[in-house]
């Protein structure tokens, strides 16, 4: 993990991008692991852990009716996340994630170890999501969440 850290690091600076996190079943872990980089002060701007719907309506700026007609684990909810974290912050880029950690929560529709990611980039008008389903146990599918998202910074900076 530690060299993809380094590589997102590495390419964020050099690109001269601040990245925000918006974060809900990884708790904070996607942030954690961005700022265990030393010189990481001059690529990351801040994180939201938005894990309750109010903090993601207040802080994020993520419509109620979003939440409350397609649920916090969804496509909308993600996007609005990404995009709200751009607005309230200094950085280029964000990522967002919502999801089922387990191992209570799951349905049918949306079984624990699903969780939604988005990308955002300022200036572009796409928001790239995408929908998993990770294996494990509540600590397995929080890292795996974070280790994808972080994939999907390096992949976004790549059309830089």
């Amino acid at each position: 993990m530690f060299e993809l850290l380094e590589k997102v690091g590495e390419a964020l600076k050099s690109k001269e991008v601040m990245i925000v996190t918006a974060e809900s079943c990884t708790g904070g872990m996607i942030a954690e692991y961005l700022t265990s980089v030393a010189g990481s002060t001059a690529w990351f701007d801040r994180a939201y852990v938005t894990y309750s719907y109010e903090s993601k309506e207040e802080m994020l700026g993520v419509n109620k009716q979003t939440i409350v007609k397609k649920g916090a684990v969804s496509e909308a909810c993600v996007i609005e996340m990404a995009i709200g974290a751009l607005q309230q912050s200094h950085a280029g880029i964000s990522v967002s994630c919502s999801g089922i950690a387990g191992p209570g929560g799951g349905s049918k529709d949306k079984p624990v170890g699903t969780v939604w990611l988005a990308w955002a980039m300022q200036g572009y008008d796409d928001v790239v999501t995408q929908c998993l389903h990770f294996e494990g146990d509540r600590e397995q599918v929080r890292r795996q969440a974070t280790e994808y998202a972080l994939l999907g910074v390096l992949k976004l900076l790549e059309k830089l």
